[in-house]
């Protein structure tokens, strides 16, 4: 599998980013292996958060959490997808797979940092990755906190507002990075923040995870990745321990979407789900300290 790197300097002087960088191995699928990207910071005893991102974003989106969970006595794992940040990136679209960025993902998460007792915090395809690996692997995880996410099978339509998002993606020239996060928050981002969402992607060779993940999400019966997630969902509807959405209140793509997950999943009764108010797509972005004390108190308690 052919990849491409990011260089360094590209990472440099990211505003308010001054974690130290993390790296593990994981096997391609193909004889290989990718270089992976990954934060950990707070104490190394101390009970671990799972931040996932999702698309087109990376580890970066999480900066104004980390240091709440670890103020309140929490270690965070933040992992670039592949494709992704400081992450490997295979240059052709048909080296991404939903299984392959599962596969990926689990090797990191359990074969290399042998986690357990994870709160999984998860938003956009962190939710289709990280909701995947909780219905495979329930025993791993000790809470989920879903935001702006699902797990879809395909068997209902994700809307209009999905299916004009994935036209532009494919359509679009020169792919926005920074832009399409932009577009995403309630807030207007800073110069240096739309440039922090471009670092990872030098030119548009570095782009095909990111041009790939629309066409990923399952939307119809007939998706390759359909009965994998009905399969994961048999997990995931019966998982036990509790199970939060923290949903904002202005995101068109997910909009309602934590009504499945409040209604099927066994953890999620009685819950004191949330709704945080100013947040679009990225909600880490719009209102992040204001989900990480969600999720701090969600844990505490």
């Amino acid at each position: 599998m052919k990849t491409l790197r990011t260089p360094d300097e590209r990472f440099e002087h990211l505003p308010g980013f001054d974690f130290s960088p993390h790296y593990a191995e994981v096997a391609d699928g193909e004889g290989g292996t990718l270089r992976v990207h990954y934060l950990r910071e707070g104490a190394p005893d101390a009970p671990v958060v799972l931040l996932m991102h999702g698309e087109p974003s990376w580890s970066f989106l999480y900066r104004t959490m980390i240091p709440v969970l670890t103020e309140a006595g929490l270690q965070v794992v933040a992992p670039d997808l592949v494709g992704f940040g400081r992450s490997d990136k295979p240059t052709e679209r048909s080296d991404y797979s939903y299984a392959a960025h599962v596969s990926w993902m689990r090797q990191l998460l359990f074969d290399q940092l042998n986690l357990t007792d994870v709160t999984l915090v998860c938003q956009d395809w962190g939710g289709l990755i990280g909701l995947r690996l909780v219905g495979e692997h329930p025993e791993r995880f000790a809470r989920v906190v879903a935001a702006n996410t699902s797990l879809p099978t395909g068997d209902v339509s994700p809307g209009d507002a999905f299916f004009n998002w994935q036209r532009f993606s494919q359509e679009v020239e020169v792919f926005p990075t920074g832009f399409i996060v932009n577009m995403g928050c309630v807030s207007e981002l800073s110069e240096d923040v739309v440039a922090a969402y471009d670092a990872p992607f030098p030119d548009e060779s570095y782009k095909a995870g990111a041009r790939s993940f629309p066409l990923l999400v399952p939307s119809s019966p007939e998706d390759p990745a359909h009965d994998d997630n009905v399969k994961a969902w048999v997990g995931l509807a019966a998982f036990e321990r509790p199970f939060l959405t923290a949903f904002s209140d202005s995101d068109p793509i997910t909009k309602g979407a934590f009504r499945q997950l409040q209604e099927s999943i066994v953890g999620a009764k009685g819950q004191a789900h949330t709704t945080i108010v100013g947040g679009g797509h990225f909600l880490q972005e719009d209102c992040g300290p204001d989900l990480a004390r969600v999720v701090a108190d969600f844990v505490q308690a």
